[in-house]
């Protein structure tokens, strides 16, 4: 059904009309396999609170920006590889986010890939299974043609957001205030005190530049052997230990701040 949509007319004035959208400041989508399967609004969880991004599914990959103006305008583009990608359902009575009006977001799932991963909610139950649906048969597709059937991905952390650590997830002893900073570590995505984040390792997948990260996962980086770790002022820590409200992940960027635009 797909391929006989490449090509046609009617697809590439859908495509163009999203690149319209996004300006100058967004990357040419045009591609001649490329087929536009479905857009829409969801909730996306960020650093700070959940926020509503513009999405557009495609055969081979999916784009979201932020909503200057609906329908009609986005900016800071978006852009994952679906052979890179996998998706992971949110079950609406293990998330622990709140919205504005005090209720529990809810039709939500993971986006789990190399460089990001975050959550994201529907308006409805039905609006998350299409969703989530159409993204699934769209990876398989694109993992089958890729040779990748099978294969284990790696995949970037999701951030625990701000509002969910009141204190240094690590050494639990500084509490964050405007004068003690929250920092996210980016290989666990933990919310960790200047103290315990005074280094920083490249890590795979995510980026080429040393990236911050917690003591426990700088020890683990640079001695792949190390489990655990003691410090001179904290007690031995597990790595990965503490537990996760699995809707209490955020994407590594409250504001979607720059454009990611690998294709």
């Amino acid at each position: 059904m797909l391929d006989r949509l490449a090509n046609t007319d009617i697809n590439a004035r859908r495509i163009s009309h999203v690149e319209t959208c996004f300006g100058s400041s967004g990357k040419s989508l045009a591609n001649p396999s490329r087929v536009l399967v479905g857009e829409g609004v969801l909730t996306k969880l960020c650093r700070k609170k959940p926020k509503q991004r513009q999405f557009f599914l495609f055969n081979d990959i999916i784009v979201y920006g932020n909503i200057v103006i609906a329908k009609k305008r986005y900016n800071k583009q978006h852009i994952l590889v679906l052979k890179h990608v996998r998706v992971e359902e949110i079950p609406d009575n293990s998330s622990s986010v709140e919205v504005n009006d005090g209720n529990d977001l809810r039709n939500g799932w993971l986006i789990i890939s190399p460089s990001k991963t975050f959550a994201v909610y529907a308006q409805t139950p039905m609006e998350k299974q299409e969703w989530m649906t159409h993204m699934n048969r769209c990876i398989e597709e694109e993992r089958r043609k890729a040779g990748m059937a099978g294969n284990v991905l790696e995949s970037a952390p999701a951030w625990v957001p701000d509002a969910e650590a009141e204190e240094c997830m690590r050494c639990h002893k500084t509490h964050f205030s405007t004068i003690q900073r929250r920092h996210h570590c980016r290989k666990c995505g933990y919310v960790v005190c200047n103290s315990c984040s005074s280094n920083k390792a490249i890590i795979q997948h995510q980026s080429a530049k040393p990236l911050r990260v917690c003591d426990v996962c700088y020890d683990v980086v640079t001695n792949p052997s190390t489990t655990s770790v003691t410090s001179s002022n904290t007690k031995s820590v597990a790595l990965f230990s503490m537990p996760r409200q699995i809707g209490a992940i955020a994407d590594s960027s409250d504001s979607d701040d720059g454009n990611d635009t690998n294709q």
